[in-house]
């Protein structure tokens, strides 16, 4: 639910910057302007995310989300009440800042909680959430653009705050400890508990929680050795400075780029960083302005915008009944396919001014792409790669390697966000053939190094980096096997049409020996 909340905001950014009663507030922006002030929530969430991994670890899996629900509110709030673009901006950082910490948290939690079949389906229920709140965003905006004030885009910001706030204290409340977390700190016996009380058989809780050896509460979450520092006498967590804290930290980040770690940890960062270069939150933060360019009425875009969250969200469900049944890999490259020809398309037809507003069916392509692509994107890549990112990590480097993957996550979307408006100012097409060119290094990438995860236990995942070959995948034996049936179809011709021509050369040696040796004759007689 942090999760939709997030997406609420995502949601009005960019339809709360196209209303006039914006605009009225603080005058005309700039392209430049604009991708600032949309952008500037990213680089907190980048920092936040940079200690997401050990302030969860050290404090918890749900205190984190809470303490990020909570910071995530008091910004939002500061939006509502913003008299000028700094304040405002300001407020954005502050959302930053929560929205980091919950984010690299949630999904954290959410494969420590469930065992390997329910995984899938349970992080797509938290797209889902993700689904509803973009929608719910779109819709409000759609419904205050019609208040004559400033309230019209005070009141989304005001929502956010309040539902924030209200998560806040639900995940303080209700969300237990993540079981993993609880043995990685020693206390088994509660984390049998807490298996018991979310309905976990034992048959379904993965070994390593329960045949580890026994840890406390001054082991730290990393490659499972102590610092040289430290020894029986080290303080629990709780009581260490910041120095000792900040060592800590940064063994652990340390031990996220050893041998055994350093693969799983990369190909993390690079789909979650191809995740926001697909051009996901391009489209989804400036749609209004992406179907105005397409050629609709400047209210029909805050309407077409909302049906794009309906379809996302009406998609997401399907995937919510199928998540487990597509595997990993072929959800993300065919997704990217799916993707990369969209964008493709799309790009074709500005390029070669086929778009317009009032004639040709130019536009009527593009707005049904756009449509394609949010589709594509919720069914395929929002719910697989946050999950895959996560899930290969081992359990020692996970917090730490995933809260880097957010970051890199952040960092990206910043770029993505940033950027859209300048490219659209300057060039209609340039967007969709960056982002078209992200998706073709992201699939190629994928096909050579993603091994499937789909139904592993976590930590034997890690012999699945060990045993992957390119040449595992079904897709690309598929490839393989057509390069093989073409090479043999195109030798057989070759053979086939040197053997009429040998034929031929053959049948007119043979006539001329047989003029030469009845010439011979002839002479004889």
């Amino acid at each position: 639910m942090s999760n939709g909340g997030n997406r609420l905001d995502t949601g009005t950014i960019g339809p709360v910057t196209a209303m006039p009663s914006f605009t009225t507030s603080f005058g005309e922006i700039s392209p430049s302007l604009l991708g600032f002030v949309v952008s500037s929530i990213l680089p907190a969430a980048t920092l936040a995310s940079l200690f997401a991994g050990s302030f969860s670890d050290n404090m918890g899996r749900p205190r984190a989300i809470a303490i990020g629900s909570l910071t995530f509110a008091l910004g939002a709030a500061i939006e509502a009440a913003a008299m000028n673009l700094a304040m405002l901006i300001a407020g954005r950082f502050v959302v930053g800042l929560g929205e980091g910490l919950f984010l690299s948290t949630l999904v954290v939690y959410v494969c420590e909680i469930t065992p390997p079949g329910m995984r899938g389906p349970l992080v797509t229920m938290v797209q889902l959430l993700i689904t509803v709140g973009l929608c719910v965003g779109f819709f409000c905006c759609y419904g205050t653009n019609l208040i004559p004030s400033s309230l019209s885009w005070r009141l989304p910001f005001g929502l956010q705050s309040g539902i924030a706030l209200a998560l806040a204290i639900a995940s303080h409340i209700y969300l237990p400890h993540s079981p993993r977390w609880l043995a990685y700190k020693g206390r088994r016996e509660e984390a049998s508990r807490v298996w018991d009380k979310l309905g976990v058989t034992d048959a379904e809780r993965e070994k390593d929680i329960l045949q580890n050896p026994t840890l406390d509460d001054t082991t730290p979450l990393t490659e499972g050795i102590a610092l040289p520092s430290e020894s029986a006498t080290t303080p629990p967590m709780a009581k260490l400075g910041f120095r000792a804290r900040l060592a800590l930290a940064m063994n652990r980040l340390r031990n996220s780029f050893g041998q055994d770690t350093r693969k799983p940890m990369l190909l993390g960062i690079f789909l979650m960083s191809m995740q926001q270069l697909s051009g996901i939150d391009g489209v989804i933060y400036y749609a209004p302005v992406l179907f105005s360019q397409a050629g609709l009425a400047s209210n029909s875009t805050f309407l077409a915008s909302g049906i794009s969250g309906i379809l996302i969200f009406v998609f997401t469900i399907l995937s919510v009944i199928y998540a487990d049944k597509w595997g990993r890999r072929p959800s993300t490259i065919y997704g990217g396919l799916v993707l990369l020809s969209c964008m493709a398309i799309i790009g074709c037809l500005y390029a070669t001014d086929s778009v317009h507003a009032t004639y040709g069916a130019g536009k009527w392509v593009v707005i049904p792409a756009i449509y394609i692509f949010a589709v594509a994107y919720s069914m395929t890549w929002a719910i697989g790669l946050k999950l895959y990112a996560s899930e290969i990590q081992p359990i020692e480097t996970r917090a730490t390697a995933t809260a880097l993957a957010q970051a890199a996550n952040c960092i990206t979307n910043f770029f993505v966000a940033f950027i859209t408006p300048l490219l659209l100012a300057h060039s209609s097409y340039a967007m969709y053939f960056l982002f078209g060119s992200s998706l073709v290094v992201t699939v190629a990438v994928c096909i050579a190094y993603m091994p499937e995860t789909q139904g592993k236990d976590l930590e034997s995942i890690r012999e699945a980096f060990v045993r992957h070959r390119a040449g595992d995948m079904a897709f690309v034996r598929q490839v393989r096997g057509m390069g093989s049936f073409v090479s043999r179809k195109i030798g057989r011709g070759r053979k086939a049409s040197g053997g009429r021509e040998g034929e031929g050369q053959g049948h007119g040696e043979g006539e001329g020996v047989e003029m030469v040796a009845q010439g011979g004759g002839a002479g004889a007689e």
